[in-house]
């Protein structure tokens, strides 16, 4: 049975209890297959797992994008009994924000570049919140997967920036059958808007060059923010309707 902490304060005395490696996931619910992998991971690497589910507010630069952000409450809690969860940190706003958002972390460089360019403030709001988790449940090890391998990419150099004791643990991107990354933006695609998502890892693994890729997608029917090569990956971020689908893929 998963014990459901609602407060840092209630997860600190929590960790305090325990003794040996905890194992932690922070998520925003709405949890998929990609997730579970992540809990697997966890489980199967430390003798305790935590999993966070806050929707944060911080990182939205869009306030539509908040509000419709999916909630499925039950069907997360079922996962995580179902993959050995000891803990899940369910906090508020207002616990997890004490100052108000006045203190923030913030990082100058790679932060500015693909998402960070068309999200103004998105990664000081993840990088503040993952920072006050990391402070509350002291993990030994902590799961990202690599869907959000900028997200990742950060979370990992604000970690040895900072000298935080705890190891970032990469997992693969876990994919639809048809190839769709699975994200929880996918559950608000129409019938249609599915059917024609996976043409994004079709054409970023198929294609050429960025630019051909960004060809492709725009001549299907998507608003693309961006096709990027950068080191030996390909980015892209593009839009469906309302709904913002990213990928990554190693080139």
């Amino acid at each position: 049975m998963s014990e459901v902490l609602h407060s840092p304060a209630e997860a600190q005395a929590w960790r305090h209890s325990k003794k040996g490696s905890v194992g932690f996931v922070p998520t925003m619910g709405a949890l998929h297959a990609g997730h579970e992998e992540l809990l697997r991971r966890a489980r199967k690497e430390n003798d305790f797992v935590v999993l966070s589910i806050f929707v944060n507010p911080t990182q939205f630069n869009d306030p539509t994008d908040l509000e419709k952000y999916p909630k499925t409450w039950e069907q997360d809690l079922e996962m995580a009994k179902r993959n050995g969860v000891d803990a899940i940190l369910f906090p508020q706003y207002k616990d997890m924000y004490p100052d108000g958002y006045r203190y923030k972390v913030s990082e100058n460089e790679y932060s500015k570049l693909l998402d960070g360019a068309h999200r103004p403030g998105h990664f000081d709001g993840v990088l503040s919140v993952v920072m006050k988790l990391f402070n509350i449940v002291s993990p030994t090890k902590a799961y990202f997967g690599e869907k959000d391998f900028q997200q990742m990419t950060l979370i990992q150099g604000m970690v040895q920036a900072f000298f935080m004791n705890l190891e970032i643990v990469p997992v693969p991107t876990v994919r639809e059958k048809d190839g769709l990354a699975m994200s929880s933006r996918n559950t608000r695609l129409s019938k249609e808007q599915r059917a024609l998502a996976p043409a994004i890892y079709k054409a970023i693994t198929e294609s050429a060059s960025a630019e051909e890729a960004t060809t492709k997608l725009s001549s299907q029917g998507f608003v693309v923010d961006y096709v990027t090569d950068i080191g030996h990956r390909r980015f892209v971020a593009a839009k469906l309707g309302e709904v913002r689908l990213i990928d990554n893929v190693q080139i």
